[in-house]
């Protein structure tokens, strides 16, 4: 296995790295803007199979800023242990220090002055330079793509998917999972997925009259003299988390008894002598199915973004995590003889835009599929004088802004924004653009709704989140983040049981108690119901941001979480 003092090596992109600090190379080849694409790429060849993971990309084919979250919770057993872990303490466990690449790539510290040194990351084009760099030294390399893939942007959008799906080829995956795709609704999944190259995997999507496999379990591959089984497994609360009417054919779950069966035909049927799982189950539902499901030896996760430079060892399986956004390509060299995994060597590479450089072809590819909508992309609608992010267990400010529409715009006393995980950053003082405004919203169900809801009601709705995002059993958290909350104010105790975590409730406009017993004029989007009735949320935030003209978001101090 390698050692911590290796994996700082190795991890850490630059060769004069030693000790087990992060500061002493890349931080100085960084500031002095030498350090090269060689040596980000640099990695020790070792053992007989590499696995390489790209997930969560959510249509993102140019560099982006992706600001990582402040807080991220854990609770239960994942109470303080990674990926519940942020900022300084991050830092600290890792062995990183502040100010560096391997800060501005990991947490959200210093994040605004960070981005204007180092730039921005990601671009499928560079994506491609990095996978193309791994595959000249390992040329059988397996690139497995972990889904969340198709969905996220404007063109995205427009294409239902085809922009991303054409990039995507170009990258040559060897299998892939799913969530967010089939919010395209099953015909179109089923459409693009008998022009694949590659098999889309979902060993727990069934058919939910015949109770029968809808899709391809599992695939088996020759690899290094090696029988790898890359079994896939989709978002398990789709029917749940997105709407079922877009697919009301399928039923999902997390299925362990199901997973339990696979693992055991492709170790014992199809004599497979390395068994991966390509998951988008979320990081605490996988660490909870590698303790729970032996066999399995390497878990590439997905669907939460989170991305740590090492991977967790989880009794005998290696549990990775990827990061979001284009933002990382994981590589995973796997020594394994005589029908076992013996050892391993991991990097997460960072994918700096300005130090990689793009692969030529998929460069032209994206530009051609971005072309017929140059003009909607680059439209300006304003500026912001304020970073706007989303990602963090409660409100981002690009929610914040989000809801700030949706109050004003929709006539509202309070507006509710989903806890989704996508969406770039911006920087403050940078224009907004039509594209980084559907980098935000764009997604199949962006109706504006307006209704009312009674106190009682608003607080069911949260309370409902909560269980969802802090439920101690991991195969209960079936959401994103909370929900973004615009007008109102409250109080959360993570650990509280369900029912009993909100409190506080507060209506922001004058301060008053919310009333259980009164009405109150809520405005949302994104609603799982069939039928919801109302304008396009990005219609409404564009009207919002042309009308301000300079937007201002100030630091939102509404949401009081216990213990912090």
């Amino acid at each position: 296995m390698i050692s911590r003092r290796d994996f700082l090596q190795a991890a850490a992109a630059a060769s004069a790295i030693v000790g087990g600090s992060a500061a002493g190379g890349w931080g100085r080849l960084m500031a002095a803007q030498s350090l090269t694409q060689d040596q980000l790429l640099e990695f020790e060849t070792t053992g007989n199979v590499t696995l390489i993971h790209v997930t969560d990309i959510h249509a993102q084919l140019k560099p982006i800023w992706f600001r990582e979250p402040e807080i991220n919770i854990g609770v239960g057993e994942a109470a303080g242990q990674p990926p519940h872990v942020t900022g300084a303490d991050f830092l600290q466990l890792f062995g990183f220090r502040p100010g560096t690449p391997e800060a501005y790539a990991f947490t959200y510290l210093d994040f605004v002055a960070l981005a204007r040194s180092y730039g921005r990351m990601g671009g499928l084009d560079r994506v491609a330079t990095v996978v193309n760099a791994i595959r000249a030294d390992r040329p059988d390399a397996l690139l497995l793509d972990g889904g969340d893939t198709w969905q996220g942007s404007y063109t995205a959008n427009a294409t239902r998917g085809q922009d991303m799906v054409n990039v995507m080829n170009a990258l040559r995956p060897d299998a892939m999972t799913s969530h967010w795709e089939f919010t395209y609704g099953v015909d179109r999944v089923n459409e693009i997925v008998e022009t694949l190259d590659f098999p889309f995997l979902g060993a727990n999507i069934f058919d939910a009259e015949w109770e029968e496999p809808a899709y391809e379990p599992y695939r088996i591959f020759e690899r290094g003299g090696v029988r790898i089984a890359v079994i896939g497994q989709a978002f398990p609360y789709l029917p749940v988390a997105n709407p079922r009417w877009m697919f009301p054919n399928l039923s999902f779950g997390v299925r362990e008894e199901r997973m339990r069966e696979v693992v055991a035909q492709v170790r014992e049927e199809e004599g497979a002598d390395l068994v991966v799982l390509l998951s988008h189950n979320g990081f605490d539902v996988d660490r909870k199915m590698a303790a729970r499901v032996p066999g399995i030896d390497v878990i590439l996760t997905g669907h939460t973004h989170d991305a740590l430079p090492e991977p967790l060892v989880v009794g005998k399986t290696l549990l990775l995590a990827s990061g979001s956004n284009g933002k990382f390509v994981a590589r995973l060299d796997l020594d394994v003889r005589d029908g076992a995994l013996r050892g391993w060597r991991h990097k997460l590479i960072p994918v700096f835009s300005d130090v990689i450089a793009p692969d030529p072809e998929v460069a032209a590819l994206i530009e051609a599929e971005r072309a017929p909508f140059k003009a909607q992309l680059e439209e300006v609608l304003g500026t912001t004088e304020s970073l706007l992010y989303r990602r963090g267990n409660f409100n981002g400010s690009w929610d914040d802004l989000i809801c700030n529409a949706l109050i004003e715009e929709r006539e509202a006393d309070i507006a509710l924004s989903p806890g989704f995980r996508w969406g770039p950053s911006l920087l403050p003082g940078e224009p907004i653009t039509r594209e980084d405004l559907f980098n935000a919203t764009a997604m199949t169900y962006p109706a504006a709704y307006r209704t009312e809801m009674t106190g009682e009601q608003l607080k069911a709705v949260l309370e409902d989140v909560a269980d969802n995002l802090f439920n101690p059993d991991p195969y209960y958290q079936q959401g994103g983040d909370m929900v973004r909350v615009g007008g109102m104010g409250y109080a959360i105790d993570p650990n509280a049981p369900m029912g009993r975590r909100i409190s506080s409730m507060t209506l922001l406009r004058d301060g008053s108690p919310i009333d259980p017993q009164r009405s109150y004029v809520v405005a949302g989007w994104a609603s799982v119901n069939e039928g919801t009735e109302g304008p396009a949320i990005w219609d409404v935030v564009e009207s919002f941001v042309k009308r301000k003209g300079v937007v201002r978001i100030d630091p939102n101090a509404t949401v009081r979480v216990a213990g912090r």
